[in-house]
């Protein structure tokens, strides 16, 4: 009995110090939230430009006057920069619960191969860390403060996440950009955020081809991008009928649900190709400003026409947008790939043949309900 005492003792002990060794450990961490890039010009007699990198460190001090710490080094690479952050700090800097990182839209243009392949390497950084790019200098949008919303870092990564819960941007992090990134049949996306006086805002969705930022997605189009990217199951649509032809006449068609499948047909010498994008939505009609009466059936039905030919007609507006820049965004390559054998693939040239390809798309719309009030004459 007095040996399972003295064990039990000693157990308890163990664990205490091992308590207090982990406390006075953390106390001396610095856990990066928050990394930004940005390229520098090149100087006078310089070969190779320089990158900026700032990062975001949360303060757990109770006393201090700030809620968080940036430091930034400009250096030829991460790696060498990681070393001159590490010499402006008193604290060990750790990678392991980065959730973020900021890329300048100069730097995008370029490439972002080499900074997210050192990412992947690190074996303690997540392959879940976000890649946002900055429609501007990434460091001057991190070191600021926007109050009175939460610390910089904290800030721009809770709205990204709620907009891509909300179908406004895709939720893309290092193993979503990295996979359509070495996919050849797919181009990958990310979105963009600038600041906006005393906030931060979203921007659009960033398009590249491989690694280099192309063009953009207004924040306007981005559920429509949303849509013909793939099956949504919820999201809201504002559509102004003036570009279908109808005067002072508004849609808001909420609790959207999308699904899409895609066709492929080719001639047969496998060198032109016809995709068929089939979308089926449905959902709700909250607001309507304009002369018709949701309460009769045809003026439903010609809302959802309405509805219908607006969303072809921006469809197909973005995809010929994309083709003349030459981004797949949708992943239209994967499909012409699953439609034929490997021989056949790798024998065709798709960045040649994409934007000749011809994309229709077919939309099918179906009003579930508009709203439990119906005004009566």
């Amino acid at each position: 009995m007095h040996n399972v005492r003295y064990l039990c003792a000693s157990v308890i002990i163990s664990f205490c110090l091992v308590g207090c060794g982990d406390q006075r450990i953390l106390e001396k961490l610095g856990f990066i939230h928050t990394m930004s890039y940005d390229l520098m010009p090149k100087e006078e007699g310089q070969t190779q430009e320089n990158l900026m990198i700032s990062v975001s460190l949360p303060k757990a001090d109770p006393e201090g006057k700030t809620k968080r710490e940036t430091l930034t080094a400009i250096a030829t690479t991460s790696k060498t920069a990681r070393i001159k952050l590490s010499r402006l700090t008193e604290l060990y800097l750790v990678s392991g619960q980065i959730r973020n990182t900021l890329y300048g839209i100069n730097l995008a243009k370029k490439g972002l191969m080499e900074q997210i392949d050192t990412l992947l390497r690190d074996p303690s950084i997540s392959q879940r860390v976000k890649v946002t790019v900055v429609n501007g200098n990434a460091h001057d949008l991190l070191i600021k403060d926007y109050l009175p919303h939460p610390r910089t870092g904290k800030y721009i990564d809770r709205m990204i996440e709620k907009e891509s819960d909300s179908q406004n941007i895709p939720s893309v992090a290092l193993y979503e950009f990295t996979r359509d990134l070495f996919d050849d049949g797919i181009d990958p996306v990310a979105p963009i955020i600038k600041e906006h006086g005393r906030d931060v805002i979203i921007d659009g969705i960033a398009l590249f081809n491989e690694d280099r930022f192309i063009t953009k997605i207004e924040p306007d189009k981005a559920l429509i991008f949303a849509i013909l990217r793939g099956n949504i199951k919820q999201g809201e649509l504002s559509i102004d009928l003036k570009k279908t032809g109808r005067n002072e006449e508004h849609v808001m068609f909420s609790s959207l649900k999308s699904k899409r499948k895609i066709k492929v047909s080719s001639n047969e010498s496998r060198n032109q190709f016809t995709i068929d994008i089939n979308l089926t939505i449905k959902g709700s009609v909250l607001e309507y400003i304009g002369v018709l009466k949701l309460s009769e059936e045809k003026n439903r039905r010609e809302i959802e026409k309405l509805i219908s030919d607006y969303i072809k007609k921006e469809s197909n507006e973005m995809i010929a947008k994309m083709q003349k820049n030459e981004v797949d965004s949708l992943g239209l390559g994967k499909r012409v790939r699953n439609s034929m054998s490997y021989s056949e693939w790798n024998n065709l040239n798709w960045k040649q043949v994409y934007p000749h390809v011809n994309v229709r798309c077919n939309v099918q719309i179906k009003i579930k309900n508009y709203g439990k009030f119906e005004k009566l004459n």
